[in-house]
Protein backbone atom coordinates (compact mmCIF):
# COMPACT_ATOMS: atom_id res chain seq x y z
CA UNK A 1 0.00 0.00 0.00
CA UNK A 2 1.37 3.37 -1.08
CA UNK A 3 -0.31 6.53 0.16
CA UNK A 4 0.45 10.23 0.05
CA UNK A 5 1.91 9.79 3.54
CA UNK A 6 4.51 7.29 2.31
CA UNK A 7 5.32 9.46 -0.69
CA UNK A 8 5.72 12.58 1.44
CA UNK A 9 8.11 11.01 3.93
CA UNK A 10 10.13 9.49 1.09
CA UNK A 11 10.42 12.87 -0.61
CA UNK A 12 11.41 14.64 2.61
CA UNK A 13 14.07 12.02 3.28
CA UNK A 14 15.78 13.07 0.06
CA UNK A 15 15.60 16.67 1.29
CA UNK A 16 17.08 15.58 4.63
CA UNK A 17 14.43 17.29 6.69
CA UNK A 18 11.54 16.40 8.97
CA UNK A 19 7.88 16.79 8.09
CA UNK A 20 5.92 19.60 9.69
CA UNK A 21 2.58 18.05 10.68
CA UNK A 22 -0.13 20.50 11.69
CA UNK A 23 -3.32 19.71 13.59
CA UNK A 24 -6.58 21.62 13.39
CA UNK A 25 -10.02 20.76 14.71
CA UNK A 26 -12.59 20.35 11.94
CA UNK A 27 -15.27 23.03 12.31
CA UNK A 28 -13.33 25.31 14.65
CA UNK A 29 -14.17 28.15 14.98
CA UNK A 30 -16.71 27.32 12.27
CA UNK A 31 -16.86 25.18 9.14
CA UNK A 32 -16.00 27.92 6.66
CA UNK A 33 -12.99 29.32 8.47
CA UNK A 34 -11.67 25.88 9.38
CA UNK A 35 -11.81 24.90 5.71
CA UNK A 36 -10.05 28.12 4.72
CA UNK A 37 -7.31 27.44 7.28
CA UNK A 38 -6.95 23.87 6.03
CA UNK A 39 -6.56 25.09 2.46
CA UNK A 40 -3.73 27.51 3.29
CA UNK A 41 -1.76 25.22 5.62
CA UNK A 42 0.24 23.59 2.79
CA UNK A 43 1.01 27.01 1.31
CA UNK A 44 2.48 28.09 4.64
CA UNK A 45 4.69 24.99 4.88
CA UNK A 46 2.63 22.20 6.41
CA UNK A 47 3.65 18.83 4.94
CA UNK A 48 0.88 16.72 6.49
CA UNK A 49 -2.43 17.83 7.98
CA UNK A 50 -4.09 16.18 10.96
CA UNK A 51 -7.80 16.90 10.88
CA UNK A 52 -9.42 16.51 14.28
CA UNK A 53 -12.83 14.83 14.50
CA UNK A 54 -14.88 16.68 17.14
CA UNK A 55 -16.03 14.48 20.01
CA UNK A 56 -17.80 15.29 23.27
CA UNK A 57 -15.51 13.20 25.51
CA UNK A 58 -11.92 13.60 24.24
CA UNK A 59 -10.04 11.91 27.06
CA UNK A 60 -6.53 12.38 25.60
CA UNK A 61 -6.94 16.07 24.88
CA UNK A 62 -6.16 19.04 27.08
CA UNK A 63 -8.42 22.04 27.73
CA UNK A 64 -7.57 23.87 24.48
CA UNK A 65 -8.47 21.06 22.10
CA UNK A 66 -11.44 20.05 24.24
CA UNK A 67 -12.76 23.62 23.93
CA UNK A 68 -12.14 23.60 20.17
CA UNK A 69 -14.10 20.37 19.83
CA UNK A 70 -16.99 21.77 21.82
CA UNK A 71 -17.00 24.94 19.72
CA UNK A 72 -17.12 22.84 16.58
CA UNK A 73 -19.91 20.62 17.89
CA UNK A 74 -21.81 23.69 19.01
CA UNK A 75 -21.57 25.04 15.47
CA UNK A 76 -23.05 21.84 14.07
CA UNK A 77 -19.87 20.03 13.00
CA UNK A 78 -20.45 16.31 12.48
CA UNK A 79 -18.38 13.42 11.16
CA UNK A 80 -20.18 13.77 7.84
CA UNK A 81 -19.30 17.46 7.69
CA UNK A 82 -15.69 16.55 8.48
CA UNK A 83 -15.67 14.16 5.53
CA UNK A 84 -17.29 16.89 3.41
CA UNK A 85 -14.57 19.31 4.54
CA UNK A 86 -11.87 16.92 3.33
CA UNK A 87 -13.68 16.43 0.03
CA UNK A 88 -13.87 20.20 -0.47
CA UNK A 89 -10.15 20.53 0.37
CA UNK A 90 -9.29 17.91 -2.25
CA UNK A 91 -10.85 19.97 -5.04
CA UNK A 92 -7.74 22.17 -5.00
CA UNK A 93 -5.15 19.97 -3.27
CA UNK A 94 -4.55 16.40 -4.40
CA UNK A 95 -1.06 15.99 -2.92
CA UNK A 96 -1.04 16.98 0.78
CA UNK A 97 -1.61 13.96 3.05
CA UNK A 98 -4.53 14.25 5.45
CA UNK A 99 -4.87 12.15 8.59
CA UNK A 100 -8.15 12.16 10.49
CA UNK A 101 -7.48 12.07 14.23
CA UNK A 102 -10.00 11.40 16.95
CA UNK A 103 -11.96 8.77 18.83
CA UNK A 104 -13.78 5.63 17.78
CA UNK A 105 -17.28 6.46 18.99
CA UNK A 106 -18.27 8.84 16.13
CA UNK A 107 -16.98 6.34 13.55
CA UNK A 108 -18.74 3.43 15.23
CA UNK A 109 -22.03 5.33 15.28
CA UNK A 110 -21.57 6.43 11.66
CA UNK A 111 -20.78 2.84 10.63
CA UNK A 112 -17.25 1.57 9.97
CA UNK A 113 -17.82 0.32 6.43
CA UNK A 114 -19.73 3.45 5.45
CA UNK A 115 -17.09 5.70 7.01
CA UNK A 116 -14.17 4.01 5.28
CA UNK A 117 -15.94 4.10 1.92
CA UNK A 118 -16.90 7.77 2.20
CA UNK A 119 -13.62 8.93 3.75
CA UNK A 120 -11.62 7.12 1.08
CA UNK A 121 -13.73 8.68 -1.66
CA UNK A 122 -13.19 12.11 -0.05
CA UNK A 123 -9.40 11.68 -0.13
CA UNK A 124 -8.29 10.50 3.31
CA UNK A 125 -4.78 9.07 3.70
CA UNK A 126 -4.56 7.96 7.31
CA UNK A 127 -6.41 7.42 10.56
CA UNK A 128 -5.18 8.04 14.10
CA UNK A 129 -7.79 6.81 16.56
CA UNK A 130 -6.42 7.28 20.04
CA UNK A 131 -8.74 4.98 21.98
CA UNK A 132 -8.40 1.83 19.85
CA UNK A 133 -5.59 -0.38 21.19
CA UNK A 134 -3.94 -3.08 19.03
CA UNK A 135 -6.13 -5.71 20.67
CA UNK A 136 -9.07 -4.17 18.77
CA UNK A 137 -7.43 -4.11 15.34
CA UNK A 138 -10.32 -5.99 13.74
CA UNK A 139 -12.67 -3.12 14.61
CA UNK A 140 -11.09 -0.49 12.36
CA UNK A 141 -7.36 -0.92 11.79
CA UNK A 142 -7.50 -3.98 9.54
CA UNK A 143 -10.54 -2.79 7.56
CA UNK A 144 -8.89 0.63 7.09
CA UNK A 145 -5.70 -0.86 5.72
CA UNK A 146 -7.70 -3.13 3.43
CA UNK A 147 -9.32 0.04 2.12
CA UNK A 148 -5.90 1.56 1.40
CA UNK A 149 -5.85 3.88 4.42
CA UNK A 150 -2.83 4.05 6.73
CA UNK A 151 -3.59 3.30 10.38
CA UNK A 152 -1.21 5.23 12.62
CA UNK A 153 -0.45 4.05 16.11
CA UNK A 154 0.61 5.94 19.22
CA UNK A 155 3.70 5.10 21.26
CA UNK A 156 4.26 6.78 24.62
CA UNK A 157 7.01 7.22 27.24
CA UNK A 158 5.44 4.25 29.08
CA UNK A 159 5.54 1.92 26.06
CA UNK A 160 8.14 -0.63 27.19
CA UNK A 161 10.01 -3.25 25.15
CA UNK A 162 7.37 -5.85 25.89
CA UNK A 163 4.56 -3.66 24.56
CA UNK A 164 6.35 -1.95 21.65
CA UNK A 165 6.15 -4.88 19.15
CA UNK A 166 2.39 -5.06 19.72
CA UNK A 167 2.05 -1.32 19.14
CA UNK A 168 4.06 -1.54 15.92
CA UNK A 169 2.08 -4.49 14.60
CA UNK A 170 -0.27 -3.39 11.79
CA UNK A 171 1.01 0.18 12.13
CA UNK A 172 1.49 1.95 8.80
CA UNK A 173 2.24 5.43 7.51
CA UNK A 174 4.25 6.56 10.51
CA UNK A 175 4.54 6.03 14.24
CA UNK A 176 3.25 8.89 16.39
CA UNK A 177 5.39 9.22 19.52
CA UNK A 178 3.71 11.12 22.34
CA UNK A 179 6.54 13.01 24.01
CA UNK A 180 4.72 13.48 27.34
CA UNK A 181 2.82 11.33 29.79
CA UNK A 182 -0.56 13.01 29.99
CA UNK A 183 -2.81 15.10 27.77
CA UNK A 184 -2.26 17.53 24.91
CA UNK A 185 -1.27 21.11 25.64
CA UNK A 186 1.38 20.50 28.27
CA UNK A 187 4.88 21.95 27.93
CA UNK A 188 7.74 19.86 26.62
CA UNK A 189 10.85 20.44 28.72
CA UNK A 190 13.10 17.35 28.56
CA UNK A 191 14.37 16.88 25.02
CA UNK A 192 16.94 14.23 26.01
CA UNK A 193 14.22 11.72 26.86
CA UNK A 194 12.55 12.36 23.50
CA UNK A 195 15.79 11.76 21.62
CA UNK A 196 16.38 8.50 23.48
CA UNK A 197 12.83 7.27 22.91
CA UNK A 198 12.74 8.15 19.21
CA UNK A 199 16.03 6.37 18.58
CA UNK A 200 14.73 3.37 20.50
CA UNK A 201 11.56 3.17 18.38
CA UNK A 202 13.56 3.58 15.18
CA UNK A 203 15.63 0.57 16.16
CA UNK A 204 12.45 -1.53 16.05
CA UNK A 205 10.76 -0.25 12.87
CA UNK A 206 11.48 1.10 9.41
CA UNK A 207 8.48 3.42 9.61
CA UNK A 208 9.02 7.16 10.03
CA UNK A 209 8.62 8.41 13.60
CA UNK A 210 6.82 11.69 14.29
CA UNK A 211 6.78 13.42 17.67
CA UNK A 212 3.85 15.35 19.10
CA UNK A 213 2.47 16.85 22.35
CA UNK A 214 4.04 19.91 23.92
CA UNK A 215 5.74 21.31 20.79
CA UNK A 216 4.89 24.99 20.47
CA UNK A 217 7.88 26.95 19.18
CA UNK A 218 10.19 27.10 16.18
CA UNK A 219 13.13 26.19 18.44
CA UNK A 220 11.38 23.04 19.65
CA UNK A 221 10.46 22.10 16.08
CA UNK A 222 14.11 22.48 15.12
CA UNK A 223 15.32 20.35 18.02
CA UNK A 224 12.81 17.56 17.46
CA UNK A 225 13.30 17.68 13.69
CA UNK A 226 16.95 16.78 14.11
CA UNK A 227 16.07 13.34 15.49
CA UNK A 228 12.49 12.60 14.35
CA UNK A 229 11.07 12.21 10.85
CA UNK A 230 8.11 14.44 11.67
CA UNK A 231 7.12 17.13 14.16
CA UNK A 232 3.47 17.53 15.14
CA UNK A 233 2.11 20.87 16.31
CA UNK A 234 -1.50 20.99 17.44
CA UNK A 235 -2.39 22.88 20.61
CA UNK A 236 -0.31 25.90 19.56
CA UNK A 237 -2.42 26.23 16.40
CA UNK A 238 -5.66 25.72 18.30
CA UNK A 239 -4.58 28.35 20.84
CA UNK A 240 -3.78 30.75 18.00
CA UNK A 241 -7.32 30.35 16.70
CA UNK A 242 -8.76 30.73 20.20
CA UNK A 243 -6.85 33.98 20.68
CA UNK A 244 -8.80 35.52 17.78
CA UNK A 245 -12.14 34.90 19.52
CA UNK A 246 -13.85 36.86 22.26
CA UNK A 247 -15.28 35.32 25.43
CA UNK A 248 -18.50 34.47 23.59
CA UNK A 249 -16.67 32.71 20.78
CA UNK A 250 -17.24 35.50 18.29
CA UNK A 251 -14.43 36.28 15.84
CA UNK A 252 -12.63 39.54 16.64
CA UNK A 253 -9.36 39.04 14.69
CA UNK A 254 -8.41 37.08 11.57
CA UNK A 255 -7.94 33.37 12.49
CA UNK A 256 -6.60 32.49 9.03
CA UNK A 257 -3.84 35.11 9.08
CA UNK A 258 -2.95 34.26 12.69
CA UNK A 259 -2.51 30.57 11.88
CA UNK A 260 -0.63 31.37 8.67
CA UNK A 261 1.87 33.53 10.54
CA UNK A 262 2.47 30.81 13.14
CA UNK A 263 2.86 27.95 10.65
CA UNK A 264 5.21 30.02 8.50
CA UNK A 265 7.38 30.57 11.57
CA UNK A 266 7.27 26.92 12.64
CA UNK A 267 8.23 25.78 9.15
CA UNK A 268 11.55 27.59 9.53
CA UNK A 269 12.38 25.03 12.23
CA UNK A 270 12.50 22.19 9.71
Amino acid sequence: MTTRINQTFAALKTENRAALITYIMAGDPNYGIALEIMKVLPQMGSDIIELGIPFSDPMADGPSIQAAGLRALGNGQTLQKTIDMLQEFRKNDTTTPVVMMGYYNPIYIYGVERFLQNAKAAGIDGLLIVDLPPEMDQELCIPAQQAGINFIRLATPTTDDKRLPTVLQNNSGFVYYISLTGITGQSLTDMSDVVTSVNHIKAHTTLPVAVGFGIKTRAQVEQIGQVADGVVVGTALVNAITATLDSEGNIRDDPVKTVCDLVRELRLGV
